[in-house]
């Protein structure tokens, strides 16, 4: 496989992916740094922010998932390779499409993600959970499923970003679309998506994973994908958790740059 990175300039096209029930706006702490130095494309997942809330859920598949946001990035960057960075379910969706469209991407930046579930059986069981949590989504409201959301171990460390940050996190989450956020759990799940892990190696574009040194799970599995991909290093945010991106805004948008202009 040729490297795609070979014809990108430093300057290309950044576009951000954020991670499930975020969308533009969640990304900020990290766009604004980087749009001093890149043009910057951050764009909202189907079912999330300002996107498309089909009703069928197979509009939410990974497949699908990737076919649309292929088709944006591909009329905004007028065909060229683009940098794609990723968060969380953007990280696996960004990854999914540099998998799909090695075309569109030329290099790519994970944070707190993962290519998925390799084996078969805790898939189905990752997939019922998820469906059991849509469902509970649409019985209980988005209130109380944002609420018990919020309160999972892997987000802990962002309430040392006060209650003032807290509040307005809480208020954008608020603002997606029910029915949109549960047929993403349902669709692009890490329980339903294609697993990438046969595919890293495959993969050749610089990459950057970057995770949260308080993230064990995230720090862990992104140690697993550096190893696995052919040409990949691992950035270590200190005193950050999932969302790295967010609790450490400075500290990312720096790997980043450094990245971007080494690469």
């Amino acid at each position: 496989m040729n490297r795609v990175s070979s014809i990108v300039a430093p300057a290309s096209k950044v576009v951000v992916l954020h991670g499930f029930m975020g969308s533009t706006r969640s990304m900020e702490p990290l766009t604004n740094r980087l749009a001093t130095h890149f043009e910057v494309l951050p764009l909202d997942i189907t079912g999330h922010g300002e996107a498309e809330v089909p009703a069928n859920v197979e509009a939410y598949e990974m497949s699908a998932v990737v076919a649309t946001l292929a088709a944006k990035i591909g009329d905004a960057a007028n065909g060229q390779p683009v940098t794609l960075v990723g968060y969380s379910m953007g990280g696996r969706v960004a990854l999914s499409l540099a998998v799909a469209r090695p075309d569109l991407v030329g290099r790519l930046v994970l944070i707190g993600a993962s290519p998925g579930i390799a084996d078969d059986d805790e898939r189905r069981l990752r997939r019922e959970r998820d469906d059991v949590l849509a469902q509970r989504l649409v019985t209980d409201g988005l209130e109380s499923f944002v609420d018990a959301w919020l309160a999972l171990p892997m987000f802990a460390s962002l309430q040392n970003l006060g209650g003032a940050w807290q509040a307005e996190d809480r208020r954008r989450r608020l603002q997606n679309d029910p029915a949109g956020l549960a047929n993403s759990l349902r669709g692009t799940g890490t329980g339903s998506m294609p697993p990438l892990h046969q595919n890293l190696r495959d993969l050749d574009l610089p990459t950057l994973v970057i995770a949260g040194s308080l993230d064990a799970k995230y720090a862990k599995i992104g140690a697993q994908m550096v190893s696995a991909f052919p040409d990949a290093q691992l950035v270590t945010i200190v005193n950050a958790g999932h969302a790295a991106h967010v609790e450490s805004p400075a500290s990312v948008a720096g790997a980043i740059t450094a990245f971007l202009r080494s690469s």
